[in-house]
């Protein structure tokens, strides 16, 4: 049996967060466009990192529209710094998508949203949540540290399927935004005054070092394209470990740069 009631636990969280709720940006708009940026730039990437690069990106694109006329380096060097370069490249795609099959309006259907490349079912049920206040019920990393620490107090090996339930049992749905919200925020006080509830996660996997790494190999090369236009492999290939010399080529196939006469430049 659950150690806690659904309508005790729904009035602990809310308590802490209108004691101690955090004031960010991205949920003192109701700009879905402004949304989405958020939700993909919080996507493995902790708030204190995001919130400059979120100003830099809002104040240089501040619209759909504007991003979608934007050329990707130009997009790709506000980005720098921020990581998972891939997600620059997804956003830029997605808002020219939106201009020519949504008429420049994010979908409010879950099923469109994932058609938009980079938003699996969970950022396409946040930006639900957040944008439109769509009763949705999803699970993250936040919300899955919250239900296990109330609901499974000493236990190992949870799977999602068994918090699901409970989130949908527990789940306001006259404000799913503010529910979220909160979840989120306690899930953060948790994760830093006690052991990391998420390993009791059946899913839980620790994240494998940066340094050295397939990762920190893309981002030195598309630095090195944006910041050199028309550099050579020749120039390229010091700069990164021997095993990842293919990542060049990986790089051309996803749509981040292009080579034209030996030399390599980010698309437009």
């Amino acid at each position: 049996m659950p150690s806690i009631s659904n309508k005790a636990f729904q009035r602990t969280i809310y308590a802490y967060y209108k004691k101690s709720g955090r004031v960010l940006p991205w949920r003192s708009t109701r700009d879905p466009y402004r949304i989405l940026v958020s939700e993909v730039m919080l996507q493995q990437t902790q708030v204190a990192r995001v919130l400059p690069k979120y100003a830099a990106f809002i104040d240089h694109f501040p619209s759909v529209k504007v991003l979608a006329r934007a050329r990707f380096s130009a997009v790709l060097s506000v980005w720098q710094g921020l990581g998972y370069n891939r997600r620059a490249l997804y956003l830029h795609q997605l808002s020219k998508k939106v201009i020519q099959n949504h008429h420049g309006s994010l979908p409010r259907a879950a099923k469109e949203l994932q058609s938009l490349p980079g938003i699996g079912p969970t950022t396409a049920a946040s930006i639900l949540a957040f944008a439109f206040n769509t009763p949705v019920v999803f699970i993250e990393t936040n919300i899955r540290s919250v239900y296990l620490h109330f609901f499974f107090p000493g236990k190992s090996g949870i799977s999602d399927h068994q918090l699901l339930p409970l989130i949908e049992q527990t789940l306001d749905r006259k404000n799913s935004r503010e529910w979220y919200w909160a979840l989120f925020d306690y899930g953060v006080m948790l994760k830093a005054g006690h052991p990391n509830p998420s390993r009791a996660s059946k899913h839980y996997v620790l994240q494998s070092p940066y340094q050295g790494s397939r990762r920190q190999a893309r981002a030195v090369i598309l630095r090195a394209v944006l910041q050199s236009p028309g550099i050579t492999q020749i120039a390229l290939r010091p700069m990164i470990p021997n095993r990842y010399i293919d990542i060049i080529q990986t790089l051309v196939k996803e749509g981040f740069i292009f080579e034209k006469n030996g030399k390599f430049y980010i698309q437009k």
